[in-house]
């Protein structure tokens, strides 16, 4: 499903909470930019970005920004490049993946920054794929991005100048992964290919029950989530993950979270995600696709890409960090090693690391109620708010 610049007239967004609004900047790095806000109508004492991860929107953020907002910060969630209503990005598999790099992800980010008027941000905070971008906003500029909370997914440094044990992905484990008696892959691999798009878009099961599946397997609702640390970057001991990291070689997304599509009570009783709320999801990536996203993925793993972080070798996140997860996420232990660099080398001021009971995935969502208590908590201590 290829998607161009995906112009087309837009109504509001459906079922966003009263106080926070939708707006559009033009020229951040190229991109039309979407955002929500709130906290827009008062006096601020800081200012927070919330950046959201795969397959996420703004809107994702809906049940967290007006907490924050009313503690007294100016709080802003973009939808990133290749998402929702942003538009400038392309959805063409093969077209140039340089826009969706790690160091240019961080660019739209300081972009919307500076479009905003904002001289710094008091923190940045990320989930999932968004964790990385907010983690290597705050280590390449410390003096904007004031403090960093990482969700989801650890970030355990930059790439070391040589090659090591703890980043061997190449073709020898997915080889190991392929050859073990349930054959396997990962997914982050699966979605760098060209059908991957396509497997989601147009799932069998159409795209909304694709993804309720998708946000289900991944959440404390389904009760097999129950991580553990892996002992290293093996293949039988990245085969301990749920299919929806390490799948089975001949199905696609689609049919490996179809197996776990929940029930219709099981729906009915979803607090965090009833269906009202789940096709604003299926409504945006029905018209944009994923590939704009999945070239994220694409990027992360190409190493003439990635050959660029290898300048910021041995330095570390200078500024205040926290780390928050859904106890029951596996997104804690997927890179074996990551979750202990993090908190032992990689942020030099890493204030404390929760794992938070009753979450899984989708944290900010499944429990934002304690995030939005251990974020403020983070920044009245860090700043002296």
């Amino acid at each position: 499903m290829s998607v161009a610049n995906n112009k087309m007239a837009l109504g509001p967004l459906p079922s966003l909470p009263i106080g926070i609004r939708s707006s559009y900047l033009p020229d951040i790095n190229g991109l039309n930019m979407h955002f929500l806000e709130a906290g827009f109508d008062r006096p601020s004492k800081g200012r927070v970005l919330l950046l959201h991860g795969f397959p996420e929107l703004a809107y994702s953020w809906r049940k967290v920004m007006l907490p924050i907002a009313q503690a007294g910060f100016h709080v802003v969630a973009p939808d990133q490049r290749g998402y929702g209503r942003t538009t400038g990005w392309h959805g063409d598999y093969d077209g140039a993946l340089a826009p969706s790099k790690p160091l240019n992800l961080v660019q739209d980010a300081l972009a919307l920054v500076s479009a905003l008027g904002w001289h710094n941000v008091t923190t940045v905070v990320g989930h999932d794929f968004g964790s990385s971008v907010a983690a290597w906003s705050a280590l390449v500029r410390p003096d904007v991005f004031q403090s960093v909370v990482m969700m989801s997914a650890p970030f355990g440094g930059p790439p070391a100048l040589r090659p090591t044990a703890a980043n061997a992905w190449g073709g020898d484990l997915h080889a190991a992964l392929a050859g073990l008696p349930r054959p396997r892959k990962h997914y982050q691999w699966y979605y760098a290919t060209r059908e991957a798009d396509n497997n989601m878009c147009l799932a069998t099961q159409g795209i909304h029950d694709f993804l309720r599946a998708y946000y289900h397997h991944k959440s404390a609702d389904w009760v097999q989530n129950q991580p553990v640390k892996l002992a290293g970057v093996e293949a039988h001991e990245l085969a301990k993950m749920p299919t929806y990291y390490l799948m089975d070689v001949a199905e696609g997304m689609a049919e490996t979270v179809a197996h776990e599509m929940p029930s219709t009570q099981e729906i009915a009783a979803c607090q965090w995600l009833p269906d009202v709320e789940l096709a604003v999801y299926a409504a945006e990536f029905a018209r944009t696709g994923f590939q704009g996203a999945l070239n994220w993925y694409r990027a992360s793993i190409d190493e003439t890409l990635g050959s660029e972080l290898k300048l910021f070798s041995g330095r570390t996140i200078a500024v205040p960090s926290l780390f928050l997860a859904g106890e029951k996420d596996w997104g804690i232990y997927q890179k074996p090693g990551a979750f202990e660099a993090m908190q032992n080398k990689a942020c030099s001021q890493m204030k404390a690391c929760h794992l938070i009971p009753g979450a899984g995935h989708w944290v900010q969502q499944e429990q934002p109620g304690r995030v939005v208590e251990l974020i403020s908590s983070f920044v009245a201590e860090t700043h002296a708010i």
